[in-house]
C-alpha cells in the first residue's frame, strides 16, 4: 500500500475592518508556526471566501496540501487553543 505524506497549510481569513482578526493575527504572529499560513482577506479574495464557505472572521481552516478541508474554526483563539487546532 502506498503511504503518501500529508502536508498541511492554514488558511486564515480575515478582514482589515474586524477587531478579533487583528487581535488573532498578533496571536499568530508571536509563535512559531511549523506550517504555511495563508492569509486571506475575504475583501479581496473573495472566490476563495466562497470556495470554503466563510460565513464569518476570523476563520481558520486547516487543509491538506490538495485544498482538501481538514478541520475548521471560527473566532478569536487564544494561543493554547491555536496550537492545539494546528496539533502542535
Amino acid at each position: 500500500m502506498y503511504n503518501r505524506k500529508v502536508t498541511m497549510k492554514l488558511l486564515k481569513f480575515y478582514a482589515d475592518w474586524c477587531g478579533p482578526c487583528k487581535m488573532l493575527s498578533k496571536v499568530v504572529e508571536g509563535m512559531e508556526v511549523k506550517m504555511p499560513i495563508e492569509n486571506i482577506d475575504i475583501e479581496t479574495q473573495q472566490d476563495l471566501a466562497i470556495k470554503y464557505k466563510v460565513r464569518g472572521v476570523p476563520t481558520c481552516v486547516l487543509v491538506e496540501d490538495d485544498g482538501t478541508e481538514i478541520k475548521r474554526k471560527v473566532g478569536m483563539m487564544s494561543e493554547k487553543d491555536f496550537k492545539q487546532f494546528i496539533g502542535e
